[in-house]
């Protein structure tokens, strides 16, 4: 490593102990960073780095609610605004349990280098709560009900209000924040503000949201994947996938897999992974699609309407199928390790597109690097979705709306200049193909030079 990459990483270490998820993701793109580094002297001199890892400005709020049962609920409630070099802040919202600052941190941190990939001129922020709407806080077995997720986002918004503008802090959703979370909040936002502007991306489409952004993410994943595979000559026809997680980036990951002729064959979610070892039909992405956003079920369901399925209890999709060409990992942090890249490579994979944030541990990443197959980190492939919310953000600016034919021409085309892009910087510094190196070094040059340019803020 670079001897002030090192120097800031330790620093990092020092101030940041008890943050392992922060920490995993600072040190991963400052081990990349060396070449420009020793190119540009002039960051080191401004602490462009000292700089970078250290948010803009945290904000940390309670959040009281009150349930159905008339008890008083208290979460916490945070907003992570990271940098703002490129940008107005521009991140999702997670509600989750798992949610803390560690967490947030390194998804600001990352969305920092995401945003600048996607050519759109956004900074990087991240939010959330550990309130869980899936888990209802007074009844076992049973999800918070509508009145219950609205009662909270409406507590959330009255904080995080003050924080949050069109040209200061767009947020979006993230995990277990949908359409319905991010009505809820917007309505409130109006109401507080008594003005209707694009503060929130991922809105209904009656109410300023943009055709293609439940898709986006999912969609963008599968184009850059093409891309890769362009590369080499290939297309994704005849191809066996497996994908992980089966929310929105999951379904529509598959749904154009389908559309490309490749054969998805797994999705998962807490209660296990199903296998459909003839490859999924449109069919069934489409009950998944009602199954997880109306009836908010399992994907045991899944497995009892469909007799050629396989359901495996508890289990990841890494180690099922016999034959693998392709992996999607498009359920959370860290959900993909060492043995199970092991796995994946031992079935012939070729192929990691990331569709989640971080998914692969340290060990898994080095796994796929060191047998050379192509692989794209989170910040390059799974930036479709927050580029299309960039997108929406314009169509709210010129109160205009696209048709889905436009918005998804400019997302190939904005996922292509990603993979171009990070493909270029891993040519020019010497690891042609590494679209780890590629994707940081490309995003990081774009945010350090507009910091150098604005002085020391």
């Amino acid at each position: 490593m670079n001897q002030y990459a090192q120097s800031v990483l330790e620093s990092v270490r020092l101030r940041n102990p008890n943050e392992p998820e922060f920490l995993q993701a600072v040190e991963e793109v400052l081990l990349t960073l060396g070449p420009v580094l020793d190119a540009n002297p002039q960051y080191e001199k401004a602490a462009i780095l000292e700089r970078i890892v250290e948010p803009e400005r945290v904000i940390m709020f309670r959040v009281p609610w009150v349930d159905d049962t008339g008890a008083v609920r208290v979460n916490r409630g945070y907003r992570v605004q990271f940098n703002s070099a490129i940008g107005p802040y521009k991140g999702g919202l997670r509600f989750d349990p798992t949610v803390n600052l560690s967490v947030l941190k390194f998804l600001g941190f990352e969305q920092v280098f995401k945003n600048s990939l996607t050519t759109l001129p956004m900074g990087g922020g991240k939010g959330g709560s550990d309130f869980n709407p899936k888990a209802s806080p007074h009844t076992p077995g049973k999800r918070c009900s509508d009145r219950e997720v609205m009662a909270f986002c409406q507590s959330f918004m009255t904080e995080l209000y003050r924080h949050i503008g069109p040209d200061t802090d767009v947020p979006a959703g993230d995990m277990n924040v949908g359409g319905r979370e991010i009505g809820y909040l917007f309505g409130q936002y109006k109401r507080i503000r008594n003005e209707f502007t694009g503060v929130l991306t991922g809105k209904g489409l009656s109410f300023g949201g943009s055709l293609i952004r439940p898709e986006a993410t999912g969609y963008g994943d599968v184009y850059f994947a093409e891309n890769m595979l362009a590369v080499k000559g290939e297309t994704l026809e005849g191809k066996i996938c497996v994908i992980s997680g089966a929310g929105n980036v999951a379904q529509y990951a598959a749904e154009k897999l389908i559309q490309l002729g490749a054969k998805p064959v797994t999705l998962s979610d807490r209660s296990g992974t199903v296998y459909v070892p003839g490859g999924m039909t449109r069919e069934m992405v489409d009950f998944v699609k009602e199954l997880k956003g109306v009836a908010r079920g399992e994907l045991t369901d899944f497995a009892a309407k469909y007799p050629e399925a396989k359901f495996f209890a508890g289990a990841n999709p890494w180690k099922i199928a016999e034959k693998v060409d392709c992996a999607f990992p498009c359920s959370r942090q860290n959900e993909l390790d060492g043995e199970d890249a092991k796995a994946l490579l031992a079935a012939g994979c070729k192929l990691v597109g990331e569709g989640a944030n971080m998914p692969s541990t340290p060990e898994a990443v080095e796994a796929f690097l060191s047998a050379g197959i192509l692989y794209s980190p989170g910040k390059a492939s799974n930036a479709g979705g927050v580029a299309t919310s960039g997108l929406e953000m314009s169509q709210n600016s010129e109160r205009l709306s696209w048709t889905a034919e436009e918005v998804d021409s400019r997302l190939k085309g904005i996922m292509k200049a990603i993979h171009d892009n990070a493909y270029a910087a891993s040519v020019k510094y010497g690891a042609p193909g590494n679209y780890v190196m590629g994707a940081n070094i490309a995003g990081f040059v774009k945010v350090a030079d507009a910091m150098l340019a604005q002085g020391i803020v």
